[in-house]
């Protein structure tokens, strides 16, 4: 089981240096993805703006995706009520579902590649590999972070929190894609 999370006169300390950190860094990512977000829409608008055809493979790996942050949020539950095999079951399967996420970001990749879509292509083409590739950087971070993460309780609260963050920035990511 993840160690206990340390106790302050029977309340969670809240402001841990991690928390604090991985709350500044949410901010910077959040003005990243935001900053990224907006110069997509303000791009747009351009006569050279042609959108991409759309691979039925990005909503796969968006329920994918979905389905890994729901297993690592299983798993914390699991170990906030001491069930360590279904911790360890909900760990491995978030892993796993992530990097099949990855992989499937590289499948659509070379989808819209065979199609004649390429970075130069058009802005629309150039945004969408900067977009997906910028999310998947931080994808491969918080995997390679989560073997560090599961030992102690906080640790992987936070993993989990950072998670749930990189899935909610994918959901406001694809549905940018979509819709445009």
């Amino acid at each position: 089981m993840i160690a206990k999370h340390n106790l302050t006169n029977g309340h969670r300390d809240l402001m841990t240096p991690g928390r604090v950190g991985l709350w500044l860094f949410l901010a910077v990512a959040t003005m990243v993805f935001a900053a990224l977000i907006s110069a997509y829409i303000v791009r747009m608008g351009s006569s050279d703006w042609h959108s991409l055809p759309k691979p039925g493979l990005l909503w796969v790996n968006t329920a994918i995706l979905l389905l890994s942050s729901a297993a690592f949020h299983w798993a914390l539950v699991a170990d906030r009520q001491g069930h360590i095999r279904s911790v360890r079951l909900g760990v491995v399967a978030g892993a796993v579902l992530s990097a099949l996420f990855f992989v499937g970001q590289v499948w659509a990749w070379l989808v819209l590649q065979k199609l004649g879509y390429f970075l130069s292509a058009n802005p629309s083409s150039s945004f969408f590999y900067l977009l997906t590739a910028v999310h998947g950087a931080h994808l491969l971070g918080g995997l390679i972070v989560a073997a560090w993460t599961v030992r102690t309780r906080e640790r992987f609260q936070l993993f989990v929190t950072y998670w749930h963050f990189l899935t909610a920035v994918w959901v406001v990511l694809f549905a940018l894609i979509v819709l445009t």
